[in-house]
């Protein structure tokens, strides 16, 4: 098998992400949710039940996430906190998928019993105190997290993925990235600052992984937390600052390009 031409490659991610990081990529992708907010914690929330729900056509999945934060007066921060317990009627039969109200309604006991004590939702994945180094302990740390409450439902726990169960986390790799990148395109938030940006690992979905198959950037069988941890190894060897970036190529090539 002959090894790939890295210089080659290189050149074609980083044309790409100038292609694709950029404000025409908003409106057709899930993080056109937390766009729609300026406020930190609206950001933050929006941005998580966006990815939480990020599977399936975009389209649907943009429809669904417009709903849900209709159900939240447009407000999620102001509503999490302030809310009755009557207004909790309002999510009874919401659904994407398999995600349903069970688990609409949990996360929502969550993040108000969250936000009851911190500014920002950065601290549940850092650990405050705890100063994790490693976004795999950063991400079971939040998966424990979340599921601390009393009565906290199992079948909730499959829609917050843990490397502990190998998963690759996509959907919160990508949150992660909405969250922590700083960069000019637009697209990402960079409202985080404890999570360096070298510490991101790609979200790989379907898309992500056959172009990066493709590419020699994937050797691994299988997609579970070590192929996302291999592929953003390599990644880093093009970006060591920032890996996740190509993020935009792989998906572009991938869905736009049919690579």
């Amino acid at each position: 098998m002959t090894q790939p031409d890295l210089t080659s490659i290189k050149a074609l991610l980083d044309d790409r992400v100038e292609k694709y990081n950029q404000p025409d990529f908003i409106p057709n992708d899930p993080v056109s949710i937390p766009h729609r907010f300026t406020k930190k914690q609206d950001i933050e929330i929006s941005g998580f039940f966006a990815a939480i729900l990020a599977w399936g056509q975009r389209k649907t999945i943009i429809n669904n996430c417009l709903k849900l934060m209709d159900l939240m007066d447009n407000a999620p921060h102001e509503f999490i906190l302030y809310h009755q317990e009557q207004d909790l009627t309002r999510f009874l039969g919401f659904k994407h998928r398999t995600f349903n109200d069970t688990d609409l309604l949990y996360l929502l006991h969550f993040f108000r019993w969250y936000y009851s004590q911190y500014d920002s939702l950065e601290t549940a994945f850092t650990g405050n105190q705890l100063k994790l180094q490693t976004q795999q302990a950063r991400l079971e740390h939040f998966h424990n997290l979340v599921f601390s409450l009393e009565d906290a439902p199992q079948r909730t726990r499959k829609h917050v993925a843990t490397p502990a169960r190998k998963s690759a986390c996509k959907r919160l790799n990508m949150y992660l990235r909405w969250m922590v990148r700083q960069d000019k395109g637009g697209v990402d938030f960079g409202i985080w600052e404890q999570m360096p940006m070298r510490d991101l690992i790609c979200p790989c979905d379907v898309h992500v992984e056959r172009v990066a198959r493709r590419l020699g950037l994937i050797t691994r069988t299988g997609m579970d937390w070590l192929t996302a941890e291999e592929l953003t190894a390599h990644l880093r060897v093009f970006d060591p600052a920032d890996p996740v970036k190509y993020d935009y190529a792989l998906f572009g090539l991938g869905v736009e390009e049919k690579f």
